[in-house]
């Protein structure tokens, strides 16, 4: 790595010819003739098992709930010692399906048609990433621990995100299990492992009394285990992000299913991003594998994830270049051999099924009559769904195809109206967004 500039002496620049000597490298070339390419359609072949026409089915589909959110990472002190803040938002979009269907056939789009399709709830949070400690907390771990306990505790229409996520860690949606504690992994500022966290020891406040420094139920999400006090919490900014879009739709399911429970045969709800979680978050998939599963015994869910980019959507839009492949109004389950022979490196072989330790669903790639393809998550009840998944695994498939189609957005390639509109009303952009932020935080913290 080159030497980088303090001011008074000039950067290092790299050496303009030393790529020479990797290209004349015998094992560097031996190694690049062993590697393979992903297929492309020519070389493609669905297993037509997997392969199914989709249904008609009349949609009882009254409403759209769509869940987006983003982040902006900035830097409030550049000179020595750096440090940083990252702004999230995001927003839970709502509208209804009769006023999409008249909007469409109308000949010209009125600001006020395109109002019914702005009621959207924002929700912001700040964080420290580097160098920054908040109220008396003396290091950038806790400091973050701090700062999502506050933000899970705020008051929100008499609830709170804290009690969401009671609801969801114990089970308290199905009154027939008495679930009273919580395995965790570690300890945030000890060598303990595997402590248990026991509601008939929790604080009204929703915290655990520990020796080595109280517990927050949030704990629960180990993002203490990812922050380094030195060089920050860039890492985690992520999982946060898909975290905090997943407690918000159980937020949302949980109120539903406790003031007018029936709602939930009229609404559809979509996340930006699949159905799990990552990183060291990846166990709170667990909670909304057991939360989805009583929901189809007891009562009922429609619910996916969108995709919009990676190695899957790749794969999908490569397959419906030919086609005989995948005709529109088709769709694909994805089986771990076609994952692991297609889309990803891997044994196709592999008897342990893909991401089951991070996915409360299962993927599926679906050609529409309109011709745009779209890589979906559904939820499943069982984690061994993706080895072989069959059609009645995945309930309210056909409903919930038909509504995502009729959802096409011209605005981008295989793009749904709800996602896009979510995306444009929370976004953070580079320009300006980050600079005003930053702007804004330096003249908070410095005045």
């Amino acid at each position: 790595m080159a030497y980088k500039s303090n001011r008074k002496k000039p950067m290092e620049w790299a050496s303009k010819i030393s790529h020479t000597y990797v290209i004349k490298d015998d094992d560097v070339q031996s190694y690049l003739d062993k590697c393979n390419l992903p297929k492309d359609n020519n070389n493609i072949e669905l297993d037509k098992a997997f392969v199914h026409q989709k249904g008609i089915s009349e949609s009882p589909i009254k409403y759209i709930i769509t869940i987006d959110g983003g982040y902006s990472e900035v830097n409030v002190k550049k000179n020595f010692p750096s440090a940083k803040l990252a702004f999230f938002q995001f927003g839970v979009l709502l509208f209804n399906v009769e006023d999409l269907n008249n909007i469409s056939q109308q000949p010209f789009i009125s600001p006020e048609d395109m109002s019914k399709f702005k009621k959207i709830e924002r929700i912001k949070f700040t964080m420290p990433v580097q160098n920054i400690t908040y109220e008396n907390n003396s290091s950038l771990t806790n400091s973050i621990r701090k700062t999502i306990y506050d933000f899970f505790m705020q008051n929100r229409e008499n609830t709170s995100y804290m009690e969401t996520l009671y609801w969801l860690a114990f089970s308290k949606y199905d009154k027939n299990q008495n679930i009273s504690t919580y395995k965790l992994s570690s300890h945030p500022n000890s060598e303990e492992k595997n402590i248990i966290l026991d509601t008939t020891k929790m604080t009204k406040d929703y915290k655990f009394n520990h020796i080595d420094g109280d517990l927050y139920l949030t704990d629960i999400f180990r993002l203490h285990e990812a922050v380094d006090d030195e060089l920050g919490a860039g890492g985690v900014l992520g999982y946060l992000t898909t975290l905090f879009e997943q407690i918000i739709l159980a937020h949302q399911i949980k109120t539903i299913l406790e003031r007018q429970p029936s709602y939930l045969n009229e609404i559809l709800f979509i996340k930006d991003g699949p159905l799990a979680f990552f990183g060291q978050t990846a166990n709170i998939h667990k909670l909304f594998r057991n939360m989805t599963n009583y929901l189809f015994k007891k009562h009922n869910l429609f619910l996916a994830g969108l995709e919009k980019s990676g190695s899957f959507t790749e794969h999908a839009n490569e397959i419906i270049k030919n086609e005989n492949l995948l005709p529109k109004n088709y769709y694909i389950l994805l089986s771990n051999k076609h994952i692991y022979t297609h889309i990803l490196p891997g044994n196709p072989d592999e008897p342990k099924p893909y991401a089951r330790t991070s996915y409360y669903g299962a993927k599926i790639i679906f050609h529409s009559n309109n011709g745009y393809v779209y890589v979906i998550t559904l939820p499943v009840a069982n984690e061994n769904v993706v080895l072989n998944p069959e059609k009645k695994d995945f309930k309210n498939i056909d409903i919930i195809l038909s509504n995502l189609e009729s959802l096409k957005c011209d605005m981008y390639d295989n793009s749904l109206v709800p996602i896009a509109l979510v995306n444009q009303l929370v976004s953070l952009s580079n320009h300006p967004s980050s600079i005003l932020l930053e702007k804004f935080s330096k003249k908070s913290l410095f005045s």
